[in-house]
């Protein structure tokens, strides 16, 4: 018998509605039923794509014994982290505070009144390496909300107390200059990993909005070591088996330092902001390895994330059936020696086993091997290389493939939108401009309703029930900029002002700082409020960033104050956790850059319109069209005549100009850094 789970729209709590448990969605209605029954709440947080979360739901919630426990004795609550990221954030914070780590499953214990009182994240079916079972936790929880309930009640009280407690300062007046930018370029230069590329020891996450940061500060200040940082870093993860080496796109990190063995789940926000960055790279240095992955990532979000609809689907399962048909992880992905001969024949099977790095002990489980690429520059025959790898992805398509969570998410298809509007015009590949216009439709028609406020998700066409949050707006909002900068079209810039007009309503509050929930949005026993990257840019710098170019398109002082205002908390961080807010340091970067303003009077598409989108000037900002109209499409083409009938480009920043000129390659100088 099915449970509520069965009518909601996130994939993650359907492959829960079958449970013998009876599970609630995230409403005050369970809460109600709690106070009720005078029971707490457990709450389980996770996410359709997460391997432990399986784990955990077929060892113990499709347990009969442990649900009746559950269901007699407690109301329990199921969130999809991604649908609902402040009820995550707030408990998550709560769980690190506790225990000093956290992750997923997050399991926590509730009062009625929401405030938690006991923590975890995954527990196993039986007790092992000093972890108690889960029905010894189920059974200890009980035990202390009969007989101790002061004790809870205390404890919980002293978390919300301290929750509350943490309000941040936002990095007091001014915005981040150069010592800052300097401390933190030092700092990540400690952190540096000279041998493998990237930052930190293992696991090791892709840095994409670090390596953002490293560009454009090499665009601005020329500095050869911020370059060769990001660009060593960008190679080593594309050789590496964090990447795909036959389909293309990126998996979610790497568990060793090398990048050798990935955990194996695909998430759109990686390869969207992986994509953009590669072909930033190119665009710095005329890479064609960066050239390559930019476009076989973009080609593998088309190919293996579009929805029917138009939009991006969240991940891709890390786990898919084997051949003795048995779940485990990066069974799709990974080969042995004997299969590449089974596909290739002796000899070819011997040549891709030692281009790949697939070795008879293997680089992963059960003697399998995730491809790489060697680092060894020895010519190859790329035209073998290109025959082995297309009969290998044609053989892999026969595999079982994993699961596929098909929820859209407004931050993270903004996130695409920016990818492949621009790797679709550096490359002149207007297929993948269509297709990041076509996502943007699909969020303006389900995403934006009627009243211009953002819905956090959508399946199937139809909008989820979760309002969205910050990074929801921001980078929506970046990603039509970029589409508004690509295509000419006006009406992108107007639909990114209106989000960003609700960031300054609903998300803005004393002094400059954001919070990540909008002032009208539920309250939770603490309003969520994190400036720092996660595995995507932070709502808080996101929106900064969205906000700047907007200002730089319209004139806007209401929207560069508030840029500004937002850009001091990364004054105050930037120094001392770089790796964390990289992509405020990259907005940082636009801010002290400008950052310029590009009117291309003249056709879109055309030779200058190119130059200006090549630019590597950080967060410049493209306004390209011709006629009368242009003007009323983007205001910085108001009173831009052609020089000469020819077209004409205008750069300016910091309120002044420079001479018109209707040369690319003057052009191409004043937009160099």
């Amino acid at each position: 018998m099915a449970n509520r789970l069965a009518q909601t729209t996130s994939p993650y709590l359907l492959q829960h509605a079958d449970n013998p448990v009876d599970w609630w969605p995230w409403s005050p209605e369970a809460f109600e039923e709690a106070r009720k029954r005078d029971v707490p709440v457990l709450l389980s947080v996770g996410y359709a794509s997460c391997h432990w979360c399986h784990v955990m739901a077929h060892e113990s919630f499709e347990d009969e014994s442990v649900a009746a426990y559950l269901n007699e004795r407690f109301v329990a609550v199921k969130v999809d982290r991604e649908e609902r990221p402040d009820v995550d954030a707030v408990y998550m914070e709560a769980v690190q505070a506790a225990t000093g780590h956290g992750g997923w499953p997050m399991t926590v214990f509730l009062t009625p009144d929401a405030e938690p009182f006991y923590f975890g994240t995954y527990f196993p079916p039986e007790p092992r390496h000093g972890s108690p079972s889960f029905q010894q936790v189920l059974e200890g929880v009980s035990a202390a909300w009969t007989d101790r309930r002061e004790e809870v009640a205390e404890v919980a009280g002293r978390i919300v107390a301290d929750l509350a407690g943490r309000s941040l300062a936002h990095g007091g007046e001014g915005v981040p200059g150069e010592a800052e930018i300097a401390q933190a370029l030092l700092g990540l230069t400690r952190e540096y990993d000279e041998q493998h590329g990237g930052f930190g020891g293992a696991p090791k996450f892709p840095p994409a909005m670090v390596v953002e940061f490293l560009l454009r500060h090499y665009a601005r200040t020329g500095s050869e070591g911020a370059l060769q940082m990001a660009a060593d870093t960008c190679s080593a993860m594309a050789r590496g088996g964090i990447y795909d080496q036959l389909g293309g796109g990126f998996a979610r990190y790497s568990v060793d330092r090398e990048w050798v063995v990935p955990h194996f789940e695909k998430m759109l926000y990686d390869n969207a902001l992986l994509c953009l960055v590669y072909a930033h790279l190119w665009r710095t240095t005329g890479s064609a390895e960066a050239r390559r992955i930019a476009l076989e990532t973009a080609d593998f979000m088309v190919r293996e994330l579009r929805t029917a609809e138009g939009g991006f689907a969240s991940a891709l399962d890390a786990d898919s059936e084997d051949r003795q048909g048995k779940h485990v992880e990066g069974a799709f992905y990974v080969w042995t020696p004997a299969q590449l001969r089974e596909v290739l024949g002796e000899e070819d099977g011997a040549f891709a086993a030692a281009y790949f790095g697939v070795t008879e002990e293997g680089t992963f489980e059960e003697g399998a091997s995730v491809l790489q690429l060697s680092g060894e520059a020895r010519p190859v025959d790329a035209g073998r290389v290109a025959d082995v790898r297309a009969r290998l992805l044609a053989a892999r398509e026969e595999r079982p493939r994993p699961g596929r969570d098909d929820k859209v998410v407004a931050a993270w298809n903004g996130l695409a939108i920016a990818a492949l509007a621009e790797t679709g015009a550096y490359f002149d590949r207007p297929d993948l401009v269509e297709r990041a216009a076509e996502a943007a439709d699909l969020l303006v028609r389900v995403h934006l309703g009627e009243v211009a406020r953002l819905t956090r998700t959508s399946k199937d066409g139809r909008a989820g029930t979760n309002a969205g949050v910050l990074e929801d707006y921001g980078d929506v909002a970046e990603g039509f900029l970029a589409l508004a900068a690509v295509t000419g079209e006006g009406a992108w810039l107007e639909f990114a002002g209106f989000l960003l007009d609700v960031v300054l309503e609903q998300f803005t509050g004393e002094g400059g700082q954001l919070y990540d929930t909008a002032h009208e949005a539920e309250k939770l026993i603490r309003r969520p409020q994190d400036p720092t990257d996660s595995a995507t840019p932070a709502g808080w710098t996101a929106a900064a960033g969205a906000l700047l170019s907007y200002a730089a398109y319209t004139g806007s002082e209401a929207h560069r104050t508030a840029a500004e205002g937002a850009l001091g908390v990364v004054k105050a961080l930037a120094p001392r956790a770089p790796r964390f807010i990289g992509w405020g340091l990259a907005v940082a970067e636009a801010l002290l850059d400008g950052p310029r303003e590009v009117a291309v009077a003249g056709p879109v598409g055309g030779e200058l319109h190119r130059t200006a989108l090549l630019g590597r000037a950080p967060g410049a900002v493209v306004a390209a069209g011709e006629g009368p109209g242009a003007g009323a499409e983007f205001p910085l083409l108001v009173d831009r005549p052609l020089v000469g009938g020819e077209p004409t480009a205008y750069v300016c920043r910091h309120f002044v100009c420079d001479a018109p000129t209707t040369d690319a390659g003057e052009l191409a100088g004043k937009l160099g850094g």
